[in-house]
């Protein structure tokens, strides 16, 4: 049933009551994690797609685009809740106000408000909260789409339909994932002070962020742990992390299982 409820307590103290509005298949699964990451008290709500694969309209009373994730925040002080969508803008929120932790220093030593005073990791940091959305995340939507197609167009149209599938492939999504491959494995390569994240040797927001599209692409779109190395084991570096494991495990208790994909 869409818009099932279950609470998670823990010990650490916060400002407002929190509602994560979770739907199956969605982006909202690192916000879970953050969560998690944070030690906040939340509620968890549950949405499922529908058969054609679009969110359910319940929604929509929440937010009016519908998607998810979505939160919604209580606290002393609100005439109504605070809501807030869209993956970036729900972790640089709850990171300013509950996981400092994940975000990197801002400024070098005796260069605080210049220009360029800003450390390597926070620029990273800034960076990869917007890559992970604006820039990988369309082309892997892309594919899906692309797959769609492939699955579910009328027999008599397949042969048609699959060539300019496959030529879109090859003349557009190949070579995109190939160059957005290439450089994520140099960026953890560069990682600074031979951090093994992203953003340097401590787990970021960017990271939380970027869960999502690697994993999605793991053992597809060209990711393989052969020809990646490092993108492989950084997807599982963060997967075996404590608070990634309790957000899915929280799923798996209410839903039965897991499903990471997109």
């Amino acid at each position: 049933m869409n818009g099932q409820s279950a609470m998670q307590n823990s010990t650490t103290q916060q400002d407002g009551k929190i509602t994560l509005h979770w739907l199956n298949k969605s982006r909202s699964q690192r916000i879970l994690w953050l969560l998690e990451e944070c030690k906040l008290n939340y509620e968890l709500k549950i949405y499922h797609r529908q058969p054609v694969g679009l969110a359910p309209p319940e929604l929509k009373k929440i937010h009016p685009l519908g998607k998810s994730p979505i939160i919604s925040i209580e606290a002393d002080g609100l005439t109504k809740p605070l809501v807030l969508a869209e993956s970036g803008v729900i972790v640089e929120y709850l990171i300013d106000h509950y996981g400092s932790h994940l975000a990197p220093k801002k400024w070098q030593e005796g260069l605080e408000g210049k220009v360029g005073g800003e450390t390597e990791e926070w620029l990273r940091y800034r960076y990869f909260m917007h890559y992970a959305e604006g820039t990988l995340m369309p082309f892997l939507v892309i594919a899906l789409l692309m797959n769609n197609i492939r699955t579910k167009a009328p027999f008599l149209i397949r042969p048609i339909s699959n060539a300019i599938v496959n030529n879109i492939d090859s003349l557009f999504l190949t070579p995109n994932f190939k160059s957005n491959w290439d450089f994520l494995e140099g960026q953890l390569s560069s990682s600074p002070n031979e951090g093994k994240y992203l953003c340097g040797k401590y787990l970021t927001g960017a990271d939380i962020l970027m869960s999502f599209p690697l994993g999605a692409a793991r053992g597809r779109a060209g990711v393989t742990k052969e020809r990646y190395p490092l993108i492989w084991g950084y997807i599982e570096r963060l997967e075996a992390s404590d608070s990634f494991k309790r957000a899915v495990q929280k799923i798996v208790d209410i839903e039965g299982s897991y499903d990471p994909t997109l």
